[in-house]
């Protein structure tokens, strides 16, 4: 475990030297993932490098318990005081590697409620390493994420991690939640794509 904060902390403060606004803390090398649930172990194991990179930036944080476990993840992130979490499928259905998975929205919703959290939620659409269920429509998708499923911010990115986001999927996204809600690009952003 202790090598697993060390490189959490090493690559907090390669972030936080690179000038990101953020960090987000998750368990990207427990490959893997389950589908929707993690165990206890990797709860505590999160929480706990969550913690250290909270006390050693000032960065806001964020917390996304792979592959979609977002209970767990606003949990963490009540319980360490970050600012948000990432949900890779907050609403509808997406077929995975860990098999089709189905969002849950409201039972996040009540969770934080129950918590009196204001930990934000930002959420995916049309999570990459992912295929949505055919006709699922990107603007509706985010539409839905935003107003049905309580996202604060959404996320795009491309097909896999490190791959290129698909700039008319970003664009269709923006348009479709408007100029007030917050969008981010989840991973394959670099000069040369952006």
């Amino acid at each position: 475990m202790d090598s697993v904060v060390d490189q959490a902390l090493a690559d907090a403060d390669l972030l936080l030297k690179a000038g990101f606004p953020a960090l987000i803390v998750e368990n990207f090398g427990d490959a893997p993932f389950f589908a929707t649930s993690v165990p206890p172990e990797t709860v505590a194991a999160i929480t706990k490098a969550v913690d250290a990179v909270r006390t050693a930036t000032d960065l806001p944080t964020g917390v996304n318990v792979l592959r979609n476990d977002a209970l767990s993840a606003l949990a963490i992130a009540a319980v360490t005081g970050s600012e948000l979490i990432r949900v890779n499928i907050l609403s509808g259905l997406m077929f995975t590697d860990q098999g089709p998975i189905t969002g849950q929205a409201a039972e996040l919703a009540r969770k934080r409620r129950a918590l009196g959290s204001d930990v934000e939620v930002w959420a995916d659409i049309l999570v990459k390493h992912a295929t949505p269920p055919p006709g699922t429509d990107a603007t509706q998708a985010a539409i839905d994420t935003i107003e049905r499923g309580g996202a604060d911010a959404v996320i795009v990115s491309g097909a896999g991690t490190g791959s290129a986001p698909d700039m008319s999927r970003l664009e269709t996204v923006r348009a479709a939640v408007g100029p007030e809600v917050r969008v981010a690009v989840g991973s394959g952003a670099t000069s040369e794509t952006m």
